[in-house]
């Protein structure tokens, strides 16, 4: 099979000619396999697709043109109404998502101690220190006051999980930037709970070239160096 080994990026298919030379078209939308209601995505058309198949397909057949440049995944599930996110709330969204950030690596660590894989080694030994000095917020909703207190005091513990979540975004290509797509697999899995999450990300973007550098990103978290 021609096409075996041949990679096609999202929303196109491989398919051989008659010589056998594979190339990639795109994915009939109408041909994409059926999927259960939550695997439904919202596209930022603001419409419900029956899933990332029938999304990037979509995309795909409109290439070239400025619906197709738009067309995104904006985040899992059906379209539903999400509420504005006010200044206040924009401001303080970085708190939470360092203290959840900073979680995700603990509870990586806690899986480690009993089938390690999660982690490196070396990504280890970082968060064991944050894991030994963790004992003083225990996970679940904490007032705002108490964040920024925590970050104040122990602002060290929150710059290793803020590089980490970058590195771990930045693979396609691994050149510190983000693009849309790469800040997908975060974004769109928040957006439903986190209604702030875009304007944060869009507001991240400090010089507008649609791309966060880890500078920029560092610096909507509130980490200085």
């Amino acid at each position: 099979d021609p096409c075996r080994n041949f990679h096609c990026k999202r929303g196109k298919v491989c398919r051989a000619d008659k010589q056998g030379k594979p190339s990639c078209i795109c994915q009939d939308p109408a041909a994409c396999p059926s999927t259960k209601d939550y695997e439904h995505v919202c596209g930022t058309d603001n419409k419900t697709y029956d899933g990332a198949c029938q999304l990037f397909g979509t995309k795909c057949q409109l290439e070239g043109t400025k619906m197709g440049r738009q067309l995104h995944l904006d985040y899992m599930g059906s379209c539903k109404y999400i509420p504005y996110c006010t200044d206040y709330e924009v401001d303080q969204f970085p708190l939470r998502m360092r203290d959840w950030l900073k979680n995700i690596l603990m509870q990586y660590y806690e899986r480690d101690l009993d089938t390690s894989g999660f982690l490196t080694e070396k990504q280890r030994s970082k968060v064991k220190k944050i894991y030994q000095n963790d004992k003083r917020l225990m996970a679940g909703d904490h007032a705002v006051e108490l964040l920024l207190h925590d970050f104040e005091k122990n602002y060290h513990m929150y710059v290793y999980p803020v590089h980490w979540q970058f590195h771990q975004l930045d693979q396609h290509p691994v050149d510190r930037l983000l693009t849309h797509s790469e800040l997908a697999p975060l974004r769109a899995s928040l957006v439903p709970m986190e209604h702030c999450i875009t304007r944060f990300f869009q507001e991240c973007d400090g010089d507008q070239d649609k791309l966060i550098a880890l500078k920029e990103w560092c610096h909507c978290f509130g980490i200085k160096e």
